[in-house]
Parts: C-alpha cells; structure tokens; sequence
C-alpha cells in the first residue's frame, strides 16, 4: 500500500454494522510511500499514526497538502436502516418474513419467501431457512426499488426505471 500526502485513507469496520472512518494523509515519513501514515479523521478531527491493515482503502487525488490540513465537511446524512428476517418451520416447509424499517422519510416494506422440502431430500432446515431469507430479500429489495422507482416518477411526473 503507498500514499502520498491529500489521499483519503477509509477504514472498514471491525464490527457487522459499525462505522467506516474516513481521514485525509496528513504526513507521510517514508519518501516512497509506505505506512505509517499521519491521518487527521474527519468524524472527530484527531490526528493519528496509522499503520493500513487489509480492511484499509487508499483513494490517491493528488498530495494536495492545503486541502489534506484544511477541515473537512461533516456528511449530510447518516442513516442506520434495519431489516429483520423472522423464520417459521414446520413439516419441511419454511416461511420468511423480511421487515425493512429505514426510519421517518420511508414507510417499512415487508416481503415474504417459501420454501418447500423435496420429499425424498434430507432434512436439513438451515437450507430451508437460507433458501425462505433470499427469497423474502430479494422481494424487499425489489419493493425498496420500486418504491424508488414510484417516489422518482412523483417527484419528476415522468415514469421512472431503476436499474437493479
């Protein structure tokens, strides 16, 4: 990995659902571009040593040191959407529901998916279950697109095509 001076460092959480940070290099000690570098973070402003691991990404745009040093932007929005997968099994059939509750500005969206055991297949519910939960998220991202596509088409009064 090589940065130079004005590349963003994003770093990927650790954790499913956590943060990914953001900084700008701010120094960089070896002359070809190698680790450690100093990154002034823009979600609190703090200047560290950063030594890039695999979950690390550097976006190159040019060393620019005056904009590396001057503030950067809060982000307009940052928004935590849930979606919730129940399942229910019996006599090798399982049923799944997925709940998309993204918050105030969008109504939830439920879908739903089966799954059905072939008679002369084993028993082994966890396929049922990975089989009932795609096919449920696959109708709620369906519905969250077409949802989009209802909400572009209000918004500009011509029909509106989101590509999946």
């Amino acid at each position: 990995m090589r940065a130079t001076v004005g590349d963003r460092i994003v770093v990927a959480s650790g954790v499913v659902g956590g943060a990914v940070r953001d900084g700008v290099v701010i120094s960089c000690p070896h002359e070809d571009g190698s680790p450690p570098y100093q990154v002034r973070w823009s979600d609190t402003g703090e200047e560290t040593l950063v030594f890039p691991g695999a979950d690390t990404l550097v976006q190159h745009d040019g060393g620019d040191l005056e904009r590396a040093r001057a503030p950067r932007p809060e982000p307009a929005r940052a928004l935590a959407w849930e979606v919730r997968v129940s399942l229910v099994e019996a006599a090798g059939n399982t049923t799944a529901e997925a709940m998309l509750t993204p918050g105030p500005d969008v109504g939830s969206l439920r879908a739903v998916g089966h799954a059905r055991k072939d008679p002369g297949d084993t028993e082994i519910p966890v396929i049922g279950d990975e089989v009932a939960a795609a096919r449920a998220l696959r109708r709620l991202a369906d519905a969250l697109l077409e949802q989009a596509e209802q909400d572009i088409s209000n918004q500009t009064g011509h029909r509106a095509h989101v590509h999946p």
